[in-house]
């Protein structure tokens, strides 16, 4: 599986070069939206009084959900 995968991530690789995207700034960009989304779940929270650990994933996934519209209108 591991193997798999990585054939996966080389083709996914080439296919972002073929489309004139560099992909390791696509990654850079991806990791800085879900490190954003998340330190926007820990502020929900802190605001709620609760650790991440009290919070339900339904919970966590309406604020994932907020922060991606929060990212969305700051465009």
């Amino acid at each position: 599986m591991k193997h798999e995968f990585g054939d996966i991530l080389i083709a996914l690789v080439n296919l972002g070069r073929h489309l004139g995207i560099d992909p390791e700034e696509a990654l850079h960009e991806a990791t800085d939206r879900m490190v954003s989304r998340f330190q926007y779940i820990e502020k929900k929270a802190k605001k709620l009084g609760k650790s991440l650990e009290e919070m339900h994933l339904e919970e966590m996934d309406k604020y994932w959900e907020e922060a991606k519209q929060l990212e969305k209108q700051n465009k």
